[in-house]
């Protein structure tokens, strides 16, 4: 039997995601640690946000089994979910609160305020997966 992965499932890691996106979206230091991140040290940090996202979903939580819910390209709908949300949640609130323009200098090219922004969203989402995960998995 597949688990299916419904609305409010999204709802919940929604909620848990937004909640602990937001002080790292407004923190100095997260922008000045996205500044010198070089695109290794970021790619690793996508790596631990989808672990611990994973971790968190089946493996903290006995109760599921990847391999039995509803799967896009043998990934499940819900670890497809929560990256989205971890990662979305730190994005829209990064441009809602226009975090770039607050703690970026505005002289670089694009191309660097672009991958400096990737690099802050990353991690907070390091953070935001765990409540978001933790929201998913409590209720």
């Amino acid at each position: 039997m597949r688990y299916r992965f419904r609305p409010a499932d999204s709802a919940q890691q929604i909620v848990g995601g937004f909640l602990l996106a937001g002080p790292f979206v407004v923190t100095e230091e997260v922008w000045d640690l996205a500044e010198n991140m070089n695109r290794f040290r970021m790619l690793l940090t996508v790596i631990v946000a989808c672990a611990i996202g994973y971790g968190a979903l089946y493996q903290a939580d006995t109760k599921r089994d990847p391999d039995r819910e509803t799967a896009v390209v043998g990934v499940p709908v819900r670890f497809l979910s929560l990256m989205c949300v971890a990662f979305g949640s730190v994005a829209i609130l990064a441009f809602l609160f226009d975090a770039p323009d607050t703690f970026l200098d505005s002289s670089k090219s694009t191309a660097e305020l672009v991958e400096t922004t990737f690099n802050a969203v990353s991690v907070g989402a390091v953070f935001s997966v765990v409540g978001a995960a933790t929201a998913d998995t409590l209720f």
